[in-house]
């Protein structure tokens, strides 16, 4: 400081002290021998001493002066060094230490310093917000206690602010405490934003002089939030989706890119040329196909900044003709279309009875197998969820007709007569002998597959019949007759039946012949010795084998 700076010049002794410390200062005199005392003065403003504390060398007693600022503040040493406690800003003075001998007075001044931290600077009264191109104040930058006074500087982003006209403005000030003697110092600065403000840090430093030297401390930093007006408006479709289609709900969304941003906003629908007032949002629901077009939206006071989007709602419609259920008769023609009306191309897809056509059907003649379902199906790839089908439920209806055919079993015993009846609905058989009119229910039936079956019976008649079929459903009754003849073999095989009777007969006869002859040729044995048994037993075996070829050659 200007202050040390003279007194290092004028070659005094300068003590520099903090705040609250003890200041100690040395006499900085060799003691004389004959010393008779020391003392401790310092000096007013105008010159004039005030003693404060007294020492004898001989009586080695200390006295201090009724001084008020010093009362229980000072103590001296032996060697007079001179202690003042507790610091204060008064203590900034000249004091003298004096030793006096008997012919002589030595004098040796020490000046006092005294220092006070200050505390550490703070941004307060902080702007809420700031708006671009407009000087406001930003804050007030405050350090408190300081001995002697500080400088405040600010900073923006690490980088000192310097007073600029009608963008920075730096008002300073300092204020001392008429008791402590401390300075409180106070900067506010003005300050013009852009929007390159944003997010910025913004602090302040006071720098002071200490015992040692010139210090700073600088603040927490500090960011504002920057107001700016809209520059660019946006509008958007909610819920994002790739495409748009028949039934959806939808929502604009208008955005600025102010800060604070727009709450309002004027949306302007396809041909309406006034603005709808809405919050940030509109909502269309159920959107038809008469919805596609261009949306737009603006601010309300600054209807030129306006954006636009174009919605394409997709749609498809779908006409089979016929459908629904159709009845024709076998034979007839019967044209079908399946016509698409789409937003863009769609596919195409036919399917008869869930299985997939490789084409579309065409009946330039119906036949039975025709008949089923048929659904046309259509969607669009890009646009998920849209989807259209129809069905044809087609049924082909015919006269019964019948075809007869008879087949002879390679025996000849049997002839299999087979009824081929084609129509729809199923036509009943019935199967019947001419004259007779006798009903035949031993029948055998293929499944009905494409309005076709047949029945058939096997039969062997003994003599010439004729078979009659008949096919009935609801549209008519056909009947067909085939004349059937009767079995070529029949007699053959009567007399063959014959033969083997008479045979089986013959053999029986004479069983029972040869039975009555041996029983009485046994009954006249009984009377024959003992010796013509064995010959007897051979005769009886002789006859059994005789027999037994009998047997054989019958």
């Amino acid at each position: 400081s200007l202050c040390s700076l003279l007194c290092f010049c004028l070659g005094w002794y300068t003590v520099n002290s903090a705040y609250g410390d003890t200041i100690i200062m040395p006499c900085r005199l060799d003691v004389p021998q004959n010393l008779m005392f020391g003392k401790w003065k310092y000096e007013k403003p105008d010159g004039s001493p005030v003693f404060i504390a007294f020492r004898s060398s001989t009586k080695k007693s200390v006295q201090y002066d009724d001084v008020p600022e010093y009362k229980d503040r000072l103590s001296l040493s032996e060697n007079y060094t001179l202690s003042i406690s507790n610091a204060r800003i008064s203590d900034e003075k000249r004091f003298v230490c004096m030793l006096v001998t008997e012919d002589n007075v030595f004098e040796a001044p020490t000046i006092v310093k005294v220092f006070k931290q200050p505390s550490k600077p703070e941004i307060v009264s902080k702007a809420l917000f700031l708006e671009t191109e407009q000087l406001k104040k930003l804050g007030d930058c405050i350090s408190e206690d300081s001995y002697p006074d500080g400088n405040i500087t600010w900073y923006r982003n690490g980088k000192v602010l310097h007073p600029l006209e009608g963008a920075v403005v730096i008002i300073f000030k300092k204020e001392m405490d008429p008791v402590t003697q401390l300075y409180t110092m106070t900067s506010t600065l003005e300050y013009k934003t852009t929007k390159a403000d944003i997010q910025m840090p913004f602090t302040c430093s006071v720098t002071y002089y200490g015992p040692s030297g010139q210090k700073t401390v600088h603040s927490e930093q500090a960011v504002f939030d920057i107001y700016y007006p809209t520059e660019q408006v946006i509008i958007q479709v909610l819920p994002p989706k790739t495409a748009i289609k028949e039934g959806d709900n939808i929502t604009l969304k208008c955005l600025g890119n102010g800060n604070p941003p727009p709450e309002e906003f004027l949306f302007y629908l396809p041909g309406q040329p006034e603005g709808i007032r809405s919050s940030n949002t509109y909502t269309l629901t159920d959107v038809r196909r008469n919805a596609t077009g261009d949306y737009k939206c603006s601010l309300i006071d600054k209807k030129s900044m306006i954006a636009s989007t174009a919605i394409t709602v997709h749609y498809l419609d779908l006409s089979l003709n016929p459908s629904g259920e159709v009845t024709r008769q076998i034979g007839d023609a019967l044209p079908v279309s399946c016509t698409i009306s789409a937003s863009r191309n769609a596919t195409v897809v036919w399917m008869k009875d869930n299985i997939r056509l490789r084409s579309s059907p065409s009946f330039s003649s119906l036949h039975y197998q025709d008949a089923g379902n048929y659904v046309c199906e259509t969607a669009l790839q890009e646009v998920e969820g849209l989807k259209k089908r129809e069905s044809l439920t087609l049924i082909v209806e015919g006269k019964p007709q019948i075809k007869m055919t008879k087949k002879t079993d390679p025996s000849g015993l049997s002839k299999t007569i087979i009824c081929h009846v084609e129509g729809f609905p199923k036509p009943a058989i019935q199967w019947t002998i001419t004259g007779s009119g006798s009903v035949i229910n031993q029948t055998e039936e293929s499944p009905y597959i494409n309005g076709r079956y047949y029945s058939k019976i096997i039969i062997s008649p003994e003599e010439n019949v004729t078979l009659t079929c008949t096919a009935e459903n609801q549209l008519e009754r056909t009947v067909n007759s085939l004349n059937v003849s009767a079995n070529e073999n029949r007699e053959k095989v009567n007399d063959q039946a014959k033969l083997i009777v008479g045979i089986v007969v013959g053999l029986l006869l004479a069983a029972l012949v040869a039975g009555v002859v041996y029983w009485l040729y046994m009954k006249k044995s009984k009377t024959a010795s003992k010796h013509v048994n064995k010959d007897l037993g051979n005769m009886e075996e002789n006859k059994k084998l005789e027999e037994n070829n009998h047997k054989t050659e019958a």
